[in-house]
């Protein structure tokens, strides 16, 4: 596992690279953290992934094979990554440079703004169609940057779709989407002006946005997130993760 971060500049480029697919897991979520937690000197962050891949989510296999003792574990983790990058007080790009699906996305949309590649990436959120419930922190950061028009929240959420960059700008779920050879200078641009603006008054201005998808939040934990990770951990979940793995593989193969 490797999460790189290397200045540009007054921006902190972090590169996950995590496997095939960035795949989140116990390992990479505590990582991620940390290392976010080592961008304090940074003006600015840009978050990406590599290859065609921004992140595929969340490691099914590991969840199946880890069974309810990995669950509890790991759905920590995952809730405070989601939040580190939503909450924290500089400007964050996401750089999405492929597919960012479910976990993929939400860690995406925890971005203040979104820039994505153009191509045959897609993004989106078909937690349901795996069969899981969202953690609250995940589905208020959705909540927070849903899209309006025809691809609303709702109907992202029951469909599982994903969209292709351009179908993703015109609903509001990306901001920008550019060439990929233009993908990473476009998100460092917009990361530095960003960055140029008054840290103080950015910070404040942040929190006083996120305040209300923040009090959510911590309202949802107390309300929700138990009945969430024993859902997770329930047998017929574990059952219809696997089914929803076999049936992506048989995909894949053909």
């Amino acid at each position: 596992m490797s999460i790189e971060i290397a200045r540009r500049g007054h921006v902190a480029l972090i590169e996950m690279r995590h496997g095939k697919a960035n795949a989140m897991d116990l390992e990479f979520c505590s990582e991620l953290t940390a290392r976010l937690n080592e961008c304090e000197e940074a003006g600015a962050l840009v978050i990406t992934g590599y290859g065609g891949i921004f992140s595929a989510g969340v490691d099914l296999k590991r969840v199946v094979d880890g069974g309810a003792s990995y669950v509890n574990a790991f759905l920590p983790e995952l809730a405070q990554v989601f939040e580190s990058v939503f909450a924290c007080p500089k400007p964050v790009i996401a750089a999405v440079n492929g597919h960012a699906i479910a976990g993929g996305c939400v860690l995406a949309c925890a971005a203040d703004q979104r820039v994505m590649a153009a191509g045959n990436g897609r993004i989106g959120i078909p937690e349901l169609l795996v069969g899981v419930p969202f953690p609250t922190v995940a589905l208020e950061i959705i909540r927070a940057v849903a899209p309006r028009g025809h691809d609303d929240l709702d109907s992202l959420i029951w469909s599982g779709r994903t969209l292709l960059p351009e179908a993703a700008e015109s609903c509001g779920l990306v901001n920008r989407v550019v060439r990929d050879d233009a993908l990473l200078s476009d998100a460092l641009e917009l990361a530095a002006s960003l960055a140029a603006r008054p840290a103080a008054a950015f910070a404040l201005t942040k929190r006083q946005l996120r305040a209300p998808a923040m009090a959510r939040i911590a309202d949802g934990k107390a309300r929700f997130d138990r009945t969430v990770e024993d859902l997770w951990c329930a047998d017929s979940t574990l059952d219809a993760i696997r089914g929803y793995i076999e049936r992506t593989l048989k995909k894949s193969a053909g």
